[in-house]
């Protein structure tokens, strides 16, 4: 069977594609603001290997490593949307030697709920580089 070229669906195809990617750094660049607005950068880098205050490891963990240590797990969200708002405990941490900071305190003045979801959800769908 022989397959043919047809130019105009390869255009709409690359509009489609354009189309995606413009979505795709739009939603980036609005939870980057919801983001550095509501303090979450003092403490995070988006990528692992970034320095916190002194040359010393970040204070939380980079976004992408909680991405990858996350994946999968059905109850990541609903778990880290809680630890935003809530904070976590010092002697529950599990990113120890990653992160500077013995716990993360509560958010819940600085972001709503459903803005901390989405920013969750957001993170979680990080790849790594």
């Amino acid at each position: 069977m022989k397959i043919a070229f047809h130019p105009t669906l390869a255009a709409v195809a690359l509009l489609c594609a354009a189309g995606v990617a413009q979505a795709d750094q739009a939603r980036d660049d609005a939870m980057l603001a919801l983001a550095s607005k509501s303090g979450c950068m003092t403490c995070h880098h988006i990528d692992p290997g970034g320095k916190g205050p002194d040359g010393l490891a970040p204070i939380g963990p980079a976004w992408k490593d909680v991405a990858a240590k996350y994946k999968g797990d059905k109850k990541a969200l609903d778990a880290l949307t809680v630890t935003v708002l809530k904070g976590s405990n010092p002697y529950e941490s599990h990113w120890k030697g990653k992160a500077s900071g013995l716990a993360m305190p509560p958010n819940a003045v600085a972001i709503k709920e459903a803005d901390a979801r989405n920013l969750v959800k957001w993170i979680l769908g990080l790849q790594p580089s």
